[in-house]
């Protein structure tokens, strides 16, 4: 038998190196050098920070493969640094963005880990969704990660029971500005779509759907998912929503979209469900608002109050699909 590597509990837990790598995120280091600028000190008066301290990150960012110093003092940008450039991994990082709040919510790991409960707010002072209320600039962050600019196009390759041929109308719930709704819409011409979010959010997604030339057969709806949703569509899309919540706020959505969808829709879940035999995992919307991976079981049970029954549940390319209907 081979031996096991063993584990370095050291680098596991080294900390200097991440905050290091968001911190010349935040400041644009990268686009600097690229620009042009690579003396530590011209990137200091660039950034608009202490020479000296960046030159200490920089030093350190070096010695793990990120960034390059062929003499002293200056800088280059490599393979690792260059990442850096692209927005969307830049969005993730930014430490004056959403990137500072998914960072910072990780400083809460040992309260919800003794209480179960999140403590997003003893850092930032409200609860994680009422934080993107008071502050629209990181809610616009957020909904920059979570769709296009940040996790590239959407997967669309899913089917439903049935097909797709019989469906006229979907209502995507919590979908953002749209593009997964958008892109639906391209590959089936027949079908109309309602984009539900909050204001501010379905507020831009007019761009999203005339970019994909399907603004004619799509409505913008700006409400929440916990109040009545549109009635009477085909299809309720769920995609990447449950999993952001605790258990009995999910146990409401799943509620809103049984009332809309009567005994003739059908409600998709996509995505958050933990596959039988799968490794658990640590997502970091756990710690920001609670929310939580389910096993198909533990989502059925949730569904089943408001009289959703699993109609098909299983891995359909890049999504896990559990499909309900009314009882």
């Amino acid at each position: 038998m081979p031996e096991k590597l063993a584990v370095d509990l050291e680098s596991l837990s080294d900390l200097c190196t991440p905050w290091s790598i968001h911190v010349v995120a935040t400041l644009r280091i990268a686009n600097h050098i690229a620009a042009g600028v690579n003396s530590i000190n011209a990137l200091a008066t660039a950034a608009e920070c202490d020479a000296h301290v960046l030159h200490c990150v920089m030093a350190h960012l070096v010695g793990k493969g990120v960034f390059e110093q062929p003499e002293p003092g200056r800088f280059l940008l490599n393979d690792a640094s260059r990442q850096l450039l692209d927005p969307a991994v830049r969005l993730g990082l930014n430490l004056d963005g959403i990137g500072g709040r998914m960072a910072h919510a990780w400083s809460t790991l040992l309260t919800f880990t003794r209480t179960g409960t999140p403590a997003y707010s003893d850092v930032f002072g409200l609860p994680f969704w009422q934080d993107l209320d008071a502050h629209p600039t990181i809610a616009a962050d957020f909904d920059a990660l979570i769709g296009p600019a940040g996790h590239g196009m959407p997967k669309l390759a899913f089917d439903i029971t049935g097909g797709w041929d019989s469906v006229r109308t979907i209502v995507d719930v919590g979908a953002g500005t749209g593009a997964m709704l958008a892109g639906i819409l391209q590959i089936h011409p027949h079908l109309h779509g309602t984009l539900v979010d909050l204001p501010r959010t379905v507020g831009r997604s007019g761009p999203v759907f005339q970019l994909a030339g399907v603004s004619n057969r799509t409505t913008a709806v700006g409400q929440s998912f916990f109040d009545s949703l549109p009635a009477g569509a085909d299809v309720y899309l769920l995609k990447g929503i449950l999993n952001d919540w605790p258990d009995r706020e999910a146990r409401i959505i799943l509620g809103r979209c049984a009332e809309a969808a009567g005994v003739n829709g059908l409600v998709v879940v996509l995505n958050g469900v933990v596959e039988d035999g799968s490794p658990w995992g640590l997502p970091i919307e756990m710690l920001l608002a609670g929310g939580k991976q389910r096993t198909v079981e533990e989502l059925s049970a949730l569904a089943g109050p408001s009289g959703l029954k699993l109609n098909r549940a299983g891995r359909q390319s890049a999504h896990f699909v559990v499909e309900f209907r009314r009882a």
